[in-house]
């Protein structure tokens, strides 16, 4: 099972190289045939200068520069639509995630044939490192709201780090979130479309280098958009989009 990993980057030329060596090395070292897709989103500073000298010294490296729209869902979208893997993950440029957390992904994967296997930071094993206060009180509070009205158990579905089959991601289609709410969309879908999933903790680290692009006022009302979309799917829909058999 080929495993492709997806790295949406904007301006991260102080991290960039440090993220791709770190997950070449264990993904080499753990035998997983793998490739790295990085999308610069028209970064500004040298992180494409970087990209470009890693391509020498890295051989399961591309990279390509979205010119259209931009933004980490966009960027995301750009990927999923060029991997060629069996399984892709969406993986942050900033080493937020931890390259052991995608091994075990990957291997829960490929041992219980999952459409999805989804990270949690909050539940028994999870771990988060300088977790911003504010942003940990609105994310417990979004995340409560998502598991009531979705009814799921699932408490972390704002976490970008997950890792799903390709086909699971072309029954998905189609996406409409262009930011970081494409997080929640992605997995919103899948288990409201009847996609199997495991849930894995995973470590999240925050940023030593660099300034983070998430902004929650901006991103409030766009989340908001994307849960009452998919909600009105669940109620409404009438499991005309559910996984196929």
């Amino acid at each position: 099972m080929n495993l492709s990993v997806i790295i949406p980057a904007y301006n991260e030329e102080e991290v960039i190289k440090k993220t791709i060596i770190s997950l070449f090395e264990i993904l080499t070292q753990n035998n997983i045939p793998h490739e790295i897709f990085v999308i610069n989103d028209n970064s500004t500073d040298s992180t494409e200068d970087i990209l470009i000298n890693l391509l020498n010294s890295i051989p399961t490296l591309r990279y390509e520069t979205n010119k259209g729209h931009n933004g980490f869902g966009y960027a995301v979208r750009y990927g999923i639509e060029r991997v060629s893997g069996d399984c892709v993950a969406i993986f942050m440029a900033d080493l937020s995630d931890s390259p052991a957390d995608l091994v075990l992904f990957y291997q829960k994967m490929k041992e219980g044939d999952f459409d999805c296997v989804f990270g949690t930071r909050w539940s028994k094993g999870g771990k988060v490192i300088d977790y911003p206060l504010l942003k940990k009180v609105i994310n417990r509070i979004a995340n409560f709201i998502i598991r009531i009205c979705f009814k799921i158990k699932y408490d972390d579905t704002t976490n970008a780090f997950k890792l799903y089959k390709r086909k699971t991601l072309d029954g998905l289609k189609p996406f409409i979130a262009p930011h970081y709410n494409l997080t929640i969309e992605l997995s919103l879908k899948a288990i409201i479309r009847g996609y199997s999933y495991a849930v894995l903790p995973n470590l999240w680290t925050n940023r030593k280098w660099g300034e983070s692009k998430f902004k929650i006022k901006e991103m409030g009302s766009r989340y908001l958009f994307i849960m009452l979309y998919c909600l009105i799917e669940k109620y409404f829909s009438k499991n005309d989009f559910k996984k196929r058999t």
